[in-house]
């Protein structure tokens, strides 16, 4: 077989695998997840989520992919196991619905970049009118496609371990640069006073649901991707302290975006946080709505200047992510279908923008796909459009996904085997408490936890039923 490539090092593996779980979600949805549950107490559930129920899942798909030196679905037919390549497949068809949309939204963050070297804030309050502009906002998704594609075609050491080591440093400068300068602004105490002040009567089932799925989309689980990437680690790799590491550094650039959010917000507000919590204050309400006006009043050249700034941020954060996506089918075509990378890259490329039409059209465009929950009969939970239907169902297929990576690797590869490809890169690993942890998080409480979330999500996105 040719050479799949692999990562020079580890740290090239821990920025990739860190720049697939940072993206859109960490810099606009974690810190409202927050806000909204209830600031720290949000926070504390994220934390748990990550290192006791997700952390197993990242190490065990990590470490399915080393053994194989596979992509999802060749992974469980190398390790003979055929009958369940259908979690690889699960786990690879939600990667292209995820890019499908995602590239969309890209497209729309590297627009408003434009705009904003442009010094046009009005881009705001104009949002409708900008994202059924099929025209301006389809060019920007091609251009984001194109990017994203050209970087995978590089290989993995030369696209996209090259363009980690540089996106990741550049974005973590970026964030605490606007940190810097959003805390010299009117008010922000107020904001990150909200931001990091508890309050554990917030504490719900949508809170909690809404920090698993935070966990779980940002971490890059249940779609193959650290499969994928675990394929292309060295056996001399610390399997476990390389997924710390990536849960650490996701885990933090999310959190000092908070701090950089919350001042822009409470010196918008006039420090009246009190509409934070209203319905559809946050996500991309915030991001393309709220913050050009907010970037307008800090004068044209400051505005400009901070307002491209964090656009450009914005879309160095989706890229880092576009790449792992567009990798999974990428890899799974290469290895399963013998096809030459740089012409496996752009035709499935092309496919996932093809797929990612409706979501582009969904915006106002197409009234049909821009009112498809409804019109499809779903309840009233998630918002209409056909791009919002797509990343709930995702939502509900990654803790499905999640679920059955972690129950086959404890029940069915067999915790043994497990333990043995985790040994190698990591001396002292069989006395160790993390492998007693690995025993019980493999086998109960990973799976029977996420089996529960699953069906709860499940229930309440697409039926509005509500358990607990």
């Amino acid at each position: 077989m040719a050479s799949r490539g692999a990562f020079s090092n580890k740290l090239g593996f821990i920025l990739a695998a860190a720049g697939s779980a940072v993206g859109l979600g960490n810099i606009w949805k974690f810190p409202f997840e927050v806000g909204n549950g209830g600031g720290a107490a949000f926070v504390v559930l994220y934390l748990f989520f990550c290192f006791l129920l997700c952390f197993p899942v990242m190490i065990s798909e990590i470490a399915i992919g080393r053994k194989t030196l596979r992509n999802p679905v060749g992974a469980f037919n190398e390790l003979g196991f055929r009958n369940w390549r259908f979690v690889g497949m699960l786990g690879l068809f939600c990667g292209v619905l995820i890019l499908s949309f995602y590239n969309v939204v890209a497209g729309w963050a590297f627009g408003y970049f434009i705009e904003m070297l442009f010094a046009n804030f009005d881009v705001g309050s104009q949002f409708g009118d900008y994202i059924k502009d099929i025209t301006k906002v389809g060019f920007y998704a091609i251009l984001f496609m194109l990017t994203t594609a050209f970087i995978v075609s590089k290989g993995v050491s030369g696209g996209i371990e090259k363009a980690a080591k540089i996106l990741m440093p550049t974005l973590i400068i970026m964030i605490l640069g606007l940190v810097a300068y959003a805390t010299t602004l009117p008010n922000a105490m107020k904001g990150i006073s909200f931001y990091l002040v508890p309050d554990f009567s917030e504490i719900n089932i949508t809170v909690i649901g809404g920090a698993l799925r935070q966990a779980f989309f940002s971490l890059s689980l249940g779609m193959g991707a650290l499969i994928t990437y675990g394929s292309y680690v060295s056996k001399n790799d610390n399997i476990i302290s390389s997924a710390a590491y990536i849960t650490l550094m996701d885990v933090g650039i999310a959190f000092i975006a908070g701090l950089m959010i919350f001042p822009f917000v409470a010196f918008n507000l006039g420090g009246d946080m009190t509409q934070v919590s209203e319905p559809g204050f946050g996500g991309p309400g915030l991001i393309f709505v709220t913050l050009p006006g907010v970037f307008a009043t800090l004068g044209s050249t400051w505005g400009v200047i901070v307002g491209s700034f964090f656009f450009l941020l914005l879309s160095f954060a989706a890229l880092t992510s576009t790449v792992s996506l567009l990798e999974v089918p990428v890899a799974y075509v290469v290895d399963e279908h013998k096809v030459n990378r740089n012409k496996a890259v752009w035709i499935v490329a092309l496919i996932i923008f093809v797929i990612g039409i409706p979501s582009l059209l969904s915006g106002g465009y197409s009234e049909f796909l821009s009112n498809f929950s409804r019109i499809i009969g779903v309840p009233d939970v998630i918002d209409s459009d056909f791009l919002s239907f797509v990343a709930a169902t995702a939502d509900v297929l990654l803790l499905l996904g999640g679920c059955l990576i972690v129950f086959f690797a404890g029940y069915i590869w067999k915790k043994k085997n497990l333990h043995e490809e985790i040994a190698q890169g990591f001396n002292g690993y069989e006395n160790s408490f993390v492998k007693k942890f690995l025993d019980f998080a493999v086998t109960i409480l990973s799976p029977v936890v996420l089996a529960i979330l699953f069906i709860l999500v499940l229930l309440n996105n697409f039926f509005g039923i509500t358990l607990i």
